[in-house]
């Protein structure tokens, strides 16, 4: 380890079952640095992290802090003066107060002395510039309270090592300014960051270093003023391989009918048409996830309209979005996209009980016998239709998830991440049904930064941080669509919202 290293993984190998979600990876952080990981979906960022704040143990490789090994994991209090993650989804409790989430399980003495608590945070706060009312609910605060409140929480353990994992995606521009200033602050006052970011353009801005990952492997470090962004991007892309090669296709012709109309939903408008399929490409916080579920009736859209096959769309009502022929694969298909208790035929049928039966009562037959079509159509592995869903593989979850979408014949197809921690042979099976149901005349819109999504798209729309900012046809490289994703388009790759 290195004199200037405050951090170093070396040899770090994480498995589980036959995945290895890191293998032979390090990473070297050096003290009062800003340092960002990089990588795609599946790289191994995230293991890493749970490794790096000892919420895991690695199967091999070790951690050091300042040139000591790692604490034992069962010694929460020692990682917490070691190392802190301000993760993307808060951890702050918003029904606790400010000042009860910074001293939780933490107070002093048997008997909590409010007043006494509530000075100790309004210090710690006032200490790292942090301007909140600590008698305030947390569930009050804006996003970029949350954060910073977290922050203050992690400094106050002694920790100076913070692991900040996708902090701007819910931020708006303004509050990302005051973010990195804040950042740079906390940096001159010798508090190093791992900086973990879809968004390549915000690297450039706040970091020193960079290090990319890709498919669970160390790929490279250096300085960030080093390396153009061209090169970032091939490092993480490597020599792409498409899961499944694609003919280019003719564009859809303009006289095709069209299945779905958006019109200023989130600043963005488009259209799908009958037997086209059509990407929104972003990472985290570019609002493509917001879209889709506008679309399908999960959120209600502050301002524009929505039609599919030419009728408008009942705002933030799924129901409505059902009988107008939407069908849904959600991003969480634990979440969102089964019951898992429930039989394999019970959740491919859940949204056509009137199909089922007369007069309010569902035919066993019926819903066997249409289950069992879309089991052999989807290749699920099951012994039969009466298997809970829980029972299931990923793979086979998530095509009981898109069995469910098509159960309904649907007139437009929203995916949402379809194919996102599923093996290779489901992949190819789910991405297999979108160029089927696109034959039988279905619009399909597909909302996922996974470029294996993507390669099945007529066109893709790249939307980043909110805003559409590029429009590609199905024969985009790896390298211009990721430049795009990450904020990093330039005037002649795509097609700018300029030229339309």
């Amino acid at each position: 380890m290195s004199a200037s290293s405050l951090v170093e993984a070396a040899g770090v190998t994480k498995r589980y079952g036959t995945t290895v979600a890191l293998r032979d990876a390090g990473l070297v952080v050096n003290a009062g640095a800003t340092h960002a990981l990089v990588g795609r979906n599946g790289a191994g960022k995230s293991t890493l992290v749970s490794i790096l704040t000892g919420l895991q143990a690695p199967d091999s490789g070790t951690v050091a802090f300042a040139g000591s090994p790692a604490p034992p994991l069962a010694d929460r209090n020692a990682w917490r003066q070691r190392v802190a993650c301000v993760y993307q989804k808060s951890t702050i409790i918003p029904t606790l107060t400010v000042a009860e989430n910074l001293y939780l399980n933490r107070q002093p003495g048997r008997v909590i002395r409010w007043g006494e608590l509530r000075r100790n945070a309004a210090e710690l706060l006032a200490t790292w510039d942090v301007e909140v009312d600590v008698t305030r609910p947390a569930g009050d605060l804006t996003v970029e309270q949350r954060q910073l409140v977290e922050i203050a929480r992690a400094l106050s353990y002694d920790a100076r090592f913070i692991i900040l994992d996708e902090p701007t995606a819910q931020l708006d521009g303004p509050a990302i300014n005051r973010l990195f200033d804040r950042m740079r602050g906390l940096q001159e006052r010798g508090i190093t960051f791992l900086f973990i970011s879809h968004h390549l353009e915000e690297i450039y801005r706040v970091c020193d270093e960079v290090t990319v990952f890709r498919d669970a492997r160390h790929i490279v470090t250096a300085r960030v003023s080093e390396v153009p962004p061209s090169d970032l991007i091939a490092a993480m892309t490597g020599d792409a391989t498409t899961l499944i090669e694609r003919p280019a296709r003719p564009p859809v012709p303009a006289d095709t009918e069209v299945v779905l109309k958006v019109r200023d939903i989130g600043g963005v408008s488009f259209e799908v048409r009958a037997g086209e399929v059509v990407g929104l490409a972003g990472g985290g916080g570019s609002g493509k996830r917001e879209i889709a579920e506008t679309v399908v009736g999960l959120r209600r859209p502050e301002s524009g309209t929505i039609e599919v096959a030419g009728a408008p769309l009942k705002p933030g009502s799924v129901p409505a979005s059902l009988a107008a022929g939407v069908g849904l694969v959600p991003q969480d298909r634990h979440a969102e996209g089964f019951v898992a208790d429930l039989s394999i035929a019970e959740n491919l049928t859940m949204t056509i009980p009137r199909r089922l039966g007369r007069f309010g009562t569902i035919s066993r037959r019926q819903r066997h016998r249409l289950a069992n079509t879309l089991i052999d159509d989807l290749a699920v592995k099951t012994p039969g239709p009466d298997l809970p869903v829980s029972a299931l593989s990923g793979g086979n979850q998530q095509k009981v998830v898109m069995g469910r979408a098509l159960a309904n014949d649907p007139k437009l197809l929203v995916l949402i991440q379809p194919t996102a921690g599923v093996d290779v042979r489901s992949k190819e099976t789910l991405l297999g049904v979108v160029d089927r149901v696109r034959e039988g005349g279905t619009g399909v819109l597909v909302a996922s930064d996974e470029l294996d999504d993507l390669r099945t798209c007529d066109r893709v729309l790249v939307l980043f941080q909110g805003r559409q900012v590029a429009e590609f046809g199905s024969d985009w490289s790896d390298h211009d669509l990721v430049a795009a994703m990450e904020g990093l388009i330039s005037d002649d790759q795509g097609r700018g919202l300029d030229d339309e």
